[in-house]
């Protein structure tokens, strides 16, 4: 059973929650400012955040088994090697599926997370689908993980405001930028298999401008993020060192040499995730 257990976290990438859970976190810091913190709300958003995550990756991994199996950069993953079943991964992702629902009741009497549980729930199941038809399959990913502040905030308010819509922001242009970069790893074999990326679409070179393009409007909207939720000096340090990071990202990866891709999609975003929650937090609490 903990092999098992092993296994499947490692197929869900368990340790790339740390995108999305920070921005989660950091929108529930900024809602319950001037609010009672309730616990179960805390349990709730990491478990919502921990199920809707896992049952996402696992339903990606078992619809992209046959394209996993043709790619030689995906042929080792779990179940096109055979080391789960196409049986287990499905009970996962249904168990995973029920789990996130019912996180949701852990945010009574505010009903709004289990009214949208389902809806957000085919959303993110939806994403996997999404390079089968459209170039902008990025942005699908992007505003899925994008619903993680705007769910959260949510969750705590019962409604929305501009302070987690900024910050949703932030998300969809981070995430879309980086997805870009990581998938100009596959360019040939998507071009060959038909299957729909920017950079297949417009090659490399352009796919890289874009994705920087889309990181220069995320500092955007970190700024405007500072600036609405009045936020203070040591938040706007951080977006400035937000900004660094994104032109060192940046800098790491070229059309001619994508052997750094794998350093800057997780280290480089793993410390930008992580470092925001934790500054925003200390710039609330001095605050």
């Amino acid at each position: 059973m903990l092999a098992r257990l092993r296994l499947l976290l490692e197929l869900i990438r368990f340790s790339h929650t740390i995108f999305a859970l920070p921005f989660a976190l950091l929108s529930a810091v900024l809602a319950w400012r001037g609010q009672t913190v309730r616990w179960q709300e805390l349990v709730g958003i990491l478990l919502c955040m921990l199920f809707a995550r896992s049952a996402a990756m696992a339903f990606n991994r078992l619809v992209d088994r046959d394209i996993d199996a043709q790619n030689p950069r995906t042929q080792g993953r779990h179940i096109p090697a055979g080391l789960i079943s196409v049986r287990t991964v499905f009970f996962f992702t249904l168990l995973t599926s029920l789990a996130f629902i019912a996180s949701t009741l852990l945010f009574l009497p505010n009903r709004w997370p289990l009214y949208l549980s389902v809806p957000v729930l085919l959303f993110l199941l939806g994403y996997s689908y999404a390079k089968r038809f459209t170039i902008w399959c990025h942005y699908w990913l992007s505003a899925a993980l994008m619903l993680s502040p705007l769910a959260a905030w949510i969750a705590i308010r019962g409604s929305l405001s501009l302070e987690p819509v900024l910050l949703g922001l932030v998300v969809f242009f981070w995430v879309g930028g980086f997805d870009i970069i990581y998938a100009c790893q596959d360019v040939h074999f998507d071009q060959e298999t038909r299957l729909s990326s920017i950079p297949s679409r417009w090659g490399i070179r352009k796919a890289l401008r874009f994705a920087m393009l889309s990181h220069a409007l995320t500092i955007v909207c970190l700024f405007s993020l500072w600036y609405v939720a009045a936020l203070g000096i040591p938040f706007l340090i951080a977006v400035l060192a937000v900004a660094g990071l994104l032109i060192y990202e940046h800098l790491l990866v070229n059309p001619d040499d994508l052997g750094r891709v794998n350093l800057a999609f997780f280290h480089v975003n793993a410390v930008i995730s992580i470092g925001l929650f934790f500054v925003g937090l200390i710039d609330v609490w001095l605050a």
